[in-house]
C-alpha cells in the first residue's frame, strides 16, 4: 500500500494516559457497621462505592478495578469473583462423536444460544452491570456465610491479609501489562491494514483502605511487612477511615505516599470518594492533595501488641517490647539479651572539652597585662 500512494506510515502508540489499576479493601466489619447503622449504613456506603467505581473504569477503557472484603473471620474477593476450579473431564466413549456430556447425560453445545440478557442489561452499560452484580451477589454470599460464633470470636478485621491479597493481585496484572520485547517489534509487524494495536503500556496501581474498624495493633507485624512491599513497589495506599484509631493505617499512607482522609461525617462518603480518592498517580502531579496532618509513629510491641510510647528494642533484629523479658531472650531471633544490667547502670559520661576563649586585641590578661601587648622586659 505505501507503494501505491507513496505515503509513510509509522506506528504511534498511544498518547493518552496510562490505564489504571484500581485496588479496594472495603472493611465489612459487622461490628463497626452496626455501629454507623444510623449515620452511614451499609446499603448506603455500597452504592456509594458502585459509584465511585464506574466514575474510575469511565475515565479510562482501560482502566481496572479489584474489590476485595476485610471481613472479621476471612477476606474475600467481591471483584472480580474467583473462577471455580474446572472438573476433569470423563474420557470419550465410542458412538459420542467427539462431544462431552454432563452428568445429566445431556452432550454439552458449546456452540448453543447464550442466555438472553435481561430488559434491565439493556438500559445500563455492560461493564458497570457486572461489576456491580458481581460486588452484590459476592456480599451477600460473605454475610450469609458469617456466623454468630464467627461475631463473638473477634471484633476487628483481617487488614493485613486483604492488603497482603491486594498486593499479589496488583503484581500479576503488572506482570501481564508489561510491556515485552514483542511489543517493541510492533511497529515492524503491523501493517496499515491492522486494525488495533498491541503494543501494552505500563499500568500504574494504587490502593484505597475504606477502614471503619479500631484496635489493629494485633496485626501490626503483618500489616507493617505489606507496608513495606508497597513502597517498594512504589504502589501509594489510601485510607479513608470512618471510624476507629487511626495509628497504624496513618502510618501506612505516610510511608507509601498516598491520601490520608478521616471525616467528621461520614454521611458524605460519595464526595470524599469522588473529589479526594478518583484521580489516580498521573492525575495527583498536576493536584494539591490534602495533608495528613501530624502523623502518629508510635508502634506496637512484639509481645503483647500493645501501643507503646517508650519500650525496649531488641539490637539484634530491633524488634519491641513494652516490658523487660523474663528470660532475657529476645521472642523474634532468640537473641541473648542483657536489659538488666544495663538498666542498673548509670550512663556512662564523657568530659566535656571545653573551648580556648579567644583572646581580643585590646582586653586585658587576668594578671593586668594587657592582651594586644608585648611581654614587659624588666629594666
Amino acid at each position: 500500500m505505501e507503494a501505491v500512494d507513496a505515503t509513510e506510515r509509522e506506528y504511534k502508540g498511544s498518547d493518552g494516559p496510562p490505564p489504571s489499576l484500581l485496588t479496594i479493601v472495603f472493611d465489612t466489619n459487622p461490628h463497626a457497621w452496626s455501629y454507623l447503622s444510623s449515620s452511614l449504613p451499609l446499603s448506603k456506603a455500597i452504592a456509594n462505592l458502585l459509584v465511585f467505581i464506574n466514575a474510575h473504569l469511565a475515565i479510562n477503557s482501560a482502566n481496572q478495578v479489584a474489590v476485595i472484603a476485610s471481613h472479621s473471620q476471612k477476606t474475600a474477593w467481591l471483584y472480580p469473583t474467583p473462577s471455580p476450579p474446572k472438573p476433569r473431564r470423563k474420557p470419550l466413549e465410542n458412538g459420542q462423536n467427539g462431544r462431552h456430556t454432563d452428568g445429566d447425560g445431556d452432550v454439552e453445545m458449546s456452540d448453543g444460544p447464550k442466555q438472553s440478557v435481561s430488559a434491565e442489561d439493556a438500559n445500563k452499560y455492560r461493564p458497570f452491570r457486572k461489576v456491580e452484580t458481581e460486588i452484590l451477589t459476592n456480599l451477600r454470599k460473605l454475610t450469609s456465610q458469617t456466623s454468630e460464633g464467627d461475631l463473638k470470636a473477634t471484633t476487628t478485621t483481617m487488614i493485613a491479609g486483604a492488603l497482603t491479597a491486594a498486593l499479589a493481585y496488583i503484581s500479576k496484572a503488572t506482570l501481564k501489562s508489561a510491556p515485552t520485547a514483542n511489543d517493541a517489534n510492533a511497529a515492524d509487524i503491523l501493517t496499515a491494514s491492522t486494525q488495533g494495536s498491541t503494543q501494552r503500556t505500563t499500568l500504574t496501581s494504587r490502593i484505597l483502605v475504606i477502614s471503619v474498624s479500631g484496635d489493629l495493633a494485633s496485626q501490626y507485624i503483618a500489616v507493617m511487612n505489606s507496608i513495606f512491599a508497597a513502597q517498594r513497589q512504589r504502589i501509594p495506599i489510601d485510607i479513608l477511615k470512618l471510624a476507629g484509631d487511626t495509628i497504624l493505617l496513618q502510618q501506612a499512607c505516610d510511608a507509601t505516599g498516598g491520601i490520608y482522609m478521616k471525616p467528621s461525617a461520614p454521611q458524605g462518603l460519595l464526595q470524599y470518594l469522588m473529589m479526594a480518592f478518583l484521580p489516580d498517580k498521573t492525575a495527583r502531579k498536576h493536584l494539591v492533595l490534602p495533608s495528613a496532618g501530624e502523623v502518629d509513629f508510635r508502634a506496637a510491641c512484639f509481645c503483647h501488641r500493645r501501643v507503646v510510647d517508650v519500650g525496649y528494642v531488641c539490637s539484634v533484629c530491633l524488634s519491641i517490647f513494652c516490658e523487660p523479658l523474663a528470660d532475657q531472650t529476645c521472642l523474634t531471633c532468640g537473641s541473648k539479651l542483657s536489659i538488666s544490667t544495663t538498666a542498673s547502670k548509670p550512663p556512662a559520661l564523657i568530659a566535656r572539652k571545653r573551648k580556648k576563649k579567644k583572646r581580643v586585641p585590646g582586653e586585658s590578661t587576668p594578671s593586668g597585662t594587657p592582651g594586644g601587648g608585648a611581654t614587659p622586659i624588666p629594666s
